[in-house]
């Protein structure tokens, strides 16, 4: 062979080699280490952060904004968003981000056969679909989750009607709970400790889903009441829902992940400005309310009548004793007050009106809620001495009574008390609303106060709704969301706008619909929009908080 012809071999297998060398390190380039191939992955990973992202976001509504709404609380600064309800416009991209996250859950569990992930993905996507829905009326549903799709990709989906999105979530809800009847006393897959709300439990993931099919269906009771009963007593018969706080579907706060508005660090300013609303407030210190001292601090500073005095005087007193200062500082108050301290501040009640009880809180929707109550301190530096802060649990970054409740025993029985008032068949209802009393008092380990509470002539049940929601109401707290929407509803409690809110004298309904889905999808947006009913308060246009989706349309409710 000649030398010409070997070397002419020898490149072409130095080539190949080379060639094949590259191809094999380009492969292997392409693959992320750190990636999991969706193939492969195990799917129930994805749960914990479904859960948890979706509770502390329900959390955020029902201690923020729609507390404000609802009148649970008020804040004293920076509060025309929470007070006044001036809304901007609400992207929902994290909610659709859980959902898409959830799809592959599903999917994963069809394609391995495991029955009981199916119905916990199905009830997931029925929750957070279901409070899409709630918060802003028509919404991507059916074309919501394609956009991955290889063949059949949808970009821009269109907002199936709220009425169709309720239905949806009632039959998804339906066929999870048939899913856990079915994988009950057999061989199931259980996520275990990747499932941080029941560590695997389909016995309570089935009450779980059942109560939620009670939830949404008494959101149609005034739309579709005949579908609405028929759920309700079909749940009720069986026997499967939420009965004790115990129960309660829910994903405590540690020292890593604190409570959203925790005294801690150098800014405590998220505590400092948040209050409690006259309206809520009133009715607790009315009933003598056992969760009062659980929620409610006393005021640092009270006032004290004394109609010697020329207005109000320049100083505050300790333990009776005159001091130097006419204020004083949380940092400073608080210690003294657990020690046993004592501070107040005479006025004249000829010249001045001050609240002098011992809790106090904020009237609603006020134009200088700092100055209330004759704060000498008004502005963000220092907290209103003279209205009350949370009380002292709520300055832990956490602590066990603290918790992203997603849906409670308390409310499921209020939602049978009210069912029976109705006459839907579904026991007695003196009995339900008693049992969602004495459950709205467990979740704050205030049970044993049962009796006399339950005593009380405004809490005894008169066989009113009234009664019914307004105690649904005060167990609501720190989930605004779910007393917002009854509020909607059916107008209870009787609630008025303050007199600096956006739209006074009526509250909004809804979310507005955020700049993104505006941009990028903008005629399915229009359509949505013509399907809501613009009313007096519409001021923005259809896109408003104060425009009715289809839930609330012809029912004259809550305005």
């Amino acid at each position: 062979m000649s030398m010409t012809k070997i070397r002419s071999k020898c490149l072409v297998l130095v080539l190949t080699v080379c060639f094949i060398g590259c191809n094999e390190t380009l492969t292997n380039t392409n693959i992320n280490p750190n990636g999991v191939s969706p193939e492969t992955a195990n799917a129930s990973l994805l749960i914990p952060k479904i859960q948890r992202d979706f509770s502390r976001s329900y959390t955020d509504l029902g201690e923020g904004h729609l507390a404000g709404v609802v009148q649970h609380m008020q804040e004293d600064g920076w509060f025309d968003e929470y007070n006044l309800h001036e809304w901007i416009p609400n992207d929902w991209n994290s909610y659709y981000g859980l959902l898409r996250n959830n799809k592959f859950v599903y999917e994963k569990a069809v394609e391995n056969d495991q029955e009981s992930l199916q119905g916990i993905s199905l009830t997931m996507k029925s929750l957070i679909f279901g409070h899409i829905t709630d918060l802003w009326g028509d919404a991507p549903y059916s074309e919501a989750l394609r956009s991955g799709d290889e063949e059949n990709a949808i970009l821009t989906p269109k907002y199936d009607s709220q009425e169709d999105i309720y239905r949806g979530v009632l039959a998804d809800l339906k066929e999870a709970s048939a899913l856990f009847e079915e994988v009950k006393g057999g061989e199931y897959f259980n996520p275990g400790q990747s499932d941080i709300l029941f560590n695997g439990d389909m016995d309570q993931w089935h009450a779980f889903a059942n109560s939620l099919i009670l939830r949404f269906s008494m959101r149609l009771s005034e739309k579709l009441p005949d579908l609405a009963e028929n759920n309700i007593k079909e749940v009720y018969d069986s026997g499967i829902y939420l009965k004790d706080a115990s129960d309660d579907v829910a994903i405590a706060y540690n020292d890593a992940d604190t409570w959203p508005t925790a005294a801690v660090g150098t800014d405590a300013t998220s505590f400092r400005r948040r209050k409690f609303a006259n309206t809520f407030l009133d009715k607790l210190v009315d009933y003598n309310d056992p969760r009062l001292e659980v929620w409610v601090a006393p005021v640092h500073v009270r006032w004290v009548e004394d109609t010697s005095v020329n207005g109000a005087e320049g100083f505050i007193h300790r333990n009776g004793e005159p001091t130097s200062t006419v204020s004083i500082t949380d940092e400073e108050a608080h210690p003294q007050v657990a020690s046993g301290a004592e501070f107040t501040r005479r006025f004249n009640p000829n010249d001045l009106d001050r609240d002098t009880r011992e809790y106090v809180g904020l009237p609603p929707g006020i134009q200088s809620p700092d100055s209330y109550n004759g704060n000498p301190t008004p502005g963000q530096t220092v907290q209103n001495q003279h209205v009350s802060q949370m009380g002292d649990i709520f300055r832990e970054p956490s602590h066990e009574l603290l918790k992203s409740r997603v849906i409670s025993a308390a409310e499921v029985n209020f939602i049978l008390a009210e069912a029976a008032q109705r006459g839907w068949g579904v026991g007695n209802a003196e009995e339900h609303y008693n049992n969602g009393v004495q459950e709205a008092l467990n979740m704050w380990n205030v049970g044993d106060q049962y009796g006399d509470y339950i005593a009380e002539t405004e809490v005894a049940y008169d066989g009113t709704l009234e009664q019914i929601m307004e105690q649904k109401y005060l167990a609501s707290f720190l989930s605004a969301s779910e007393a917002w929407f009854d509020y909607r509803r059916t107008g209870l409690p009787e609630l008025e706008a303050g007199p600096a809110s956006a739209q006074a004298p009526a509250l909004p309904v809804r979310f507005r619909y955020g700049d993104n889905e505006l941009d990028s999808n903008s005629s399915n947006v229009q359509e949505a929009l013509e399907r809501l009913e613009e009313t007096n308060y519409s001021v923005t246009g259809a896109n408003s908080a104060w425009s009715k989706p289809w839930l609330l349309q012809g029912t004259d409710h809550p305005w």
